[in-house]
C-alpha cells in the first residue's frame, strides 16, 4: 500500500509545537495558525458550494479540527475526518462533537464506502502533495462521492500574484536546503484535465482574493469545486 513521503516530518513538526508552546497555540500552529477565522471561513467556503444540514462530509487532512470546530457551531451534519498525525486527531476529538469521527488514515485510499458522501474537501491539502497522489485522491472522491456530490478544494497558482510569495518562499528555504515541507502550485488546466478523466460532470473555480460568501473574509487560496454527475 502506498504510504505518503512526510509523515515523519510533519509529526516532528507538531511534537516540536506541543513541546515548546501551550496546546491550543500548538495545534493552531500546526494548521497554519488563525484556528478560528479560517475555520469560520472554510465553513462559509462549504456552505456556499451547497452544504446543507444532514449531509456527510468527509475532511481529508482535517488537521486539528479548525474546520471541524467550526462546521459543529454552524451545520448539523455527519462529519469523518482524516490526517496522517495522531496528535491533532487526539486534539480535534476534544474540540467537537462525540458524534464527529476522526480517523488516522496515511493510504492513498480512503476507508469510505462507495456513493455514501455529498461533500469532500481538502484544504491546503493538496498544495503539499505530490501531483499523483493530488490525483489519486480526487479519484478515490468520485467513488466516494454520492450522484451529483462535490469535492471542495483549496490550491496554489501561478496566475494569481498573490501567490508568488508563498513559491519566493518556498525558493528560499529550498536554497538552504531547510524546506519544512513541500508547497505544490497546481493550475486550472490541470485540474480541468483531472476532472474530465476522472469523471467530474463540472468544475468551478473561486480566486484566491475573491469572497463571495456572507463575511466577505477571503481564504487566500484558491478554491475549486468539482461536481459528480447527478
Amino acid at each position: 500500500m502506498a504510504t505518503f513521503h512526510f509523515v515523519e516530518d510533519y509529526e516532528r513538526f507538531v511534537a516540536e509545537l506541543v513541546r515548546t508552546h501551550p496546546i491550543d497555540t500548538a495545534m493552531s500552529l500546526a494548521v497554519g495558525g488563525s484556528f478560528e477565522e479560517v475555520g469560520a471561513i472554510e465553513c462559509e467556503i462549504l456552505i456556499h458550494a451547497g452544504l446543507r444540514p444532514g449531509q456527510a462530509v468527509v475532511d481529508l487532512g482535517c488537521g486539528s479540527g479548525r474546520l471541524a470546530v467550526a462546521l459543529s457551531r454552524a451545520v448539523d451534519i455527519s462529519y469523518f475526518g482524516l490526517d496522517v498525525v495522531p496528535a491533532l486527531l487526539d486534539y480535534a476529538r476534544t474540540k467537537t462533537p462525540k458524534s464527529y469521527k476522526f480517523v488516522l488514515n496515511r493510504a492513498l485510499t480512503l476507508p469510505i464506502e462507495a456513493r455514501s458522501v455529498d461533500m469532500l474537501c481538502a484544504f491546503s491539502v493538496f498544495t503539499h502533495l505530490l501531483q499523483a497522489e493530488s490525483y489519486l485522491y480526487l479519484e478515490e472522491a468520485h467513488r466516494c462521492l454520492r450522484p451529483g456530490g462535490r469535492v471542495v478544494m483549496s490550491f496554489l497558482e501561478f496566475a494569481l500574484p498573490q501567490h508568488w510569495r508563498i513559491f519566493a518562499q518556498t525558493v528560499s528555504t529550498q536554497r538552504a536546503s531547510s524546506a519544512p515541507h513541500l508547497n505544490q502550485f497546481i493550475e486550472r488546466n490541470q485540474i480541468d484535465v483531472w476532472a474530465e478523466r476522472l469523471g467530474y460532470d463540472s468544475v468551478a473555480f473561486i480566486d484566491g482574493p475573491a469572497a463571495p460568501w456572507p463575511s466577505g473574509q477571503a481564504l487566500g487560496q484558491s478554491v475549486a469545486i468539482l461536481i459528480k454527475a447527478a
